[in-house]
């Protein structure tokens, strides 16, 4: 159940006002929080493709040289040699680690200008706002 309770008097920040650039913070925080949690999203569906490939390329160590791998490309699955399949699994691991290290240094970006905007904020209006989730 939820519990209700008055605030006390130095808990009250009525007296603070919102002006047009603490707005413009506000909308600005909450731009970045969307934005960080669709980067979060896709470094997880990054990530669990990475496994993915990691995993294929166990599995391929495995394999016969002489015979064809059935290799996806896109949506379609194409029979190519080991060797073929082995040099183009390589080089979308390593896209696929260029991709998730630019997502993760937009993320770190996101978060550190959020962390800079709670600091601003909760300097100003105190418990009077939540930025947390």
């Amino acid at each position: 159940m939820n519990s209700l309770r008055m605030l006390g008097k130095e808990e009250e920040n009525d007296d603070a006002e919102v002006t047009w650039e603490d707005q413009q913070r506000i909308n600005t925080f909450s731009k970045l929080n969307t934005r960080m949690r669709s980067l979060e999203e896709k470094l997880h569906v990054l990530k669990q493709e990475k496994e993915a490939l990691d995993d294929l390329a166990t599995e391929l160590e495995l394999a016969d040289e002489d015979e064809l791998v059935l290799y996806r490309i896109g949506e379609a699955f194409l029979h190519l040699p080991l060797s073929q399949a082995q040099e183009r699994l390589e080089s979308d691991q390593s896209n696929l680690d260029a991709r998730i290290s630019t997502l993760s240094t937009s993320s770190e970006d996101c978060d550190a200008q959020m962390k800079a905007l709670k600091v601003q904020l909760y300097a100003k209006f105190g418990s009077a706002i939540n930025l947390d989730e």
